[in-house]
């Protein structure tokens, strides 16, 4: 292939679309390899191999894309492998893709609307509306869409930072002000989370946002806030708590929490409490009728986040912050003379942030095309696909699910053969912890097969109320995933499992 050079012009428009179309064949043959991995090494082999120099020449385009697909693009993870059946989505919805492609390609800085991205813009506020009206808050009439403070929303790199500029709103709603003053009164800024099944990314929030790490865990029952446990927090601490956070689909079984009922908790006791709803799985309901009633009572919420890359067939990264009052941005918005002074500028509204690529493109072409009817199709296929599943865990004997799966995620543990699962007692438990522990730890060296794995509390008593287990989690997001790829990865987890007895026995003989 001749190598053109490495500036885009007119005189080598041909060459390089040579260039461009040879990456988009690597793209798309890794996408549709049936690998997981082409190639393991161990980090330190990977390390030796890959960290270089910079080099002292230049060197043509067409060498480094073969040096890549040589080197660097085996050992990459493909999420679009049916065998890879353990966290979110894929990511190759075609017209996402497409999306994707032309956002590089257009170079739209959404830090302005006028000058930086004049249609751009507009298209994330779409993309918001969408997003917003799905989940049950209201819009703006278009003609009463004025400035980025009517939106209610903004788009973010991931839920980390979704859910950071939401403490950040809930920090400024207890304390209005403290984004000028600074923090002068820590013991205000505390939030309740479910014990155990939290995400990681609240109590960073509290820890970047400058208020400390101030959790307050509550107990749960089925993987969710027990009511009464949560009154009860509220009263104990009052005029401590600035927010609560619920999950609508937590990261480890994605159960989805009573939304409702933790609403209605959290007002009777204080009105001023900002809710928060950590919807990045939970969005998928928001897409059915048949599944819309899961997340019920979220539009009572103060703010939501949502991840579109999660559960959406959208590549990385794509995360969204939605506000039941569009105007409560206000309170973490900033300004500056040289770039952010229009109606339009999403730069007032995006904390962390200057430079903004146009992610929502991807979104916007993904919805744009599925319509209503394709989106709800998406959603209670994957929910079917995690039913199935579980069905089959059921039946095996040497196999336990450990809750009733809401979403896409269906966690359980290999069952050694001396289990006693009526008077499991502290030794059993531990047993079935390091069998599955090792179980993952050899499916990750192998990398032929790909589960999940995390610790999560015994919240639905399927072994020992209260003992930590590591489970296996499979997760319904691929549409590639067939039913033999479901009876494969389990008899794949139940080979393993018996080998390790096998190793066990010997290591005891």
């Amino acid at each position: 292939m001749t190598d053109p050079v490495r500036t885009l012009t007119a005189a080598v428009r041909q060459e390089t679309a040579a260039v461009l179309t040879h990456a988009l064949d690597m793209g798309l043959d890794f996408k549709l390899q049936p690998e997981i991995y082409r190639a393991r090494l161990p980090p330190d082999q990977a390390r030796d191999l890959l960290v270089s120099n910079l080099p002292e020449h230049p060197c043509a385009v067409g060498d480094v894309l073969a040096e890549f697909a040589e080197t660097v693009l085996p050992m990459c993870k493909n999420e679009a492998s049916p065998r890879f059946l353990g966290f979110g989505d894929t990511g190759d919805d075609v017209a996402a893709l497409a999306g994707g492609v032309l956002a590089l390609f257009t170079q739209q800085n959404l830090i302005n609307q006028s000058f930086d991205s004049p249609s751009a813009t507009f298209i994330e506020i779409t993309v918001l509306r969408w997003l917003r009206e799905l989940i049950g808050f209201t819009n703006p009439s278009v003609d009463k869409l004025s400035t980025v403070w009517d939106v209610g929303g903004v788009v973010t790199h991931g839920g980390t930072m979704s859910n950071t500029v939401a403490m950040m709103l809930a920090r400024e709603h207890a304390a209005p002000g403290t984004m000028e003053r600074g923090v002068t009164d820590p013991g205000r800024f505390a939030i309740i989370v479910p014990r155990g099944i939290g995400h990681y990314s609240v109590k960073g929030a509290l820890t970047w946002i400058g208020v400390g790490s101030q959790l307050i865990e509550v107990d749960t029952v089925g993987f969710r806030f027990d009511l009464r446990a949560l009154e009860r927090a509220l009263r104990e601490n009052a005029g401590r708590i600035m927010a609560v956070v619920a999950y609508a689909g937590d990261s480890r079984t994605q159960t989805i929490d009573d939304l409702r009922g933790v609403h209605d908790v959290v007002r009777a006791v204080d009105e001023r409490i900002w809710l928060h709803a950590d919807a990045c799985w939970g969005l998928l309901c928001a897409f059915s009728d048949e599944l819309r009633h899961k997340i019920d009572g979220i539009a009572c919420y103060d703010s939501v986040t949502v991840d579109p890359h999660k559960v959406m067939a959208v590549p990385y990264s794509l995360s969204a912050l939605l506000v039941r009052r569009p105007a409560s941005l206000r309170a973490i918005s900033s300004y500056s003379d040289l770039i952010m002074q229009e109606d339009f500028a999403f730069g007032q509204v995006t904390p962390f942030v200057g430079t903004k690529g146009w992610m929502s493109l991807k979104l916007w072409m993904l919805m744009r095309t599925h319509g209503r009817t394709g989106l709800a199709a998406m959603a209670e296929q994957r929910v079917a696909t995690a039913g199935q599943f579980a069905d089959m865990v059921d039946v095996h004997e040497r196999l336990l699910r450990l809750h009733d799966p809401d979403l896409l995620a269906v966690t359980f543990v290999y069952l050694p053969v001396d289990f006693r699962p009526r008077n499991p007692g502290n030794a059993d438990v531990e047993r079935i912890n390091q069998a599955n522990r090792w179980i993952h730890n050899r499916m990750l060296a192998e990398g032929t097969w790909h589960l999940h794995q995390f610790s999560v509390p015994d919240d639905a008593s399927a072994l020992r109320r209260g003992a930590v287990v590591y489970p296996l989690r499979f997760m319904a997001a691929n549409p590639r995933v067939e039913r033999r790829h479901m009876t494969g990865v389990l008899d794949y987890v139940v080979s393993l499992g018996r080998l390790w007895e096998n190793h066990r026995d010997k290591d005891r003989g």
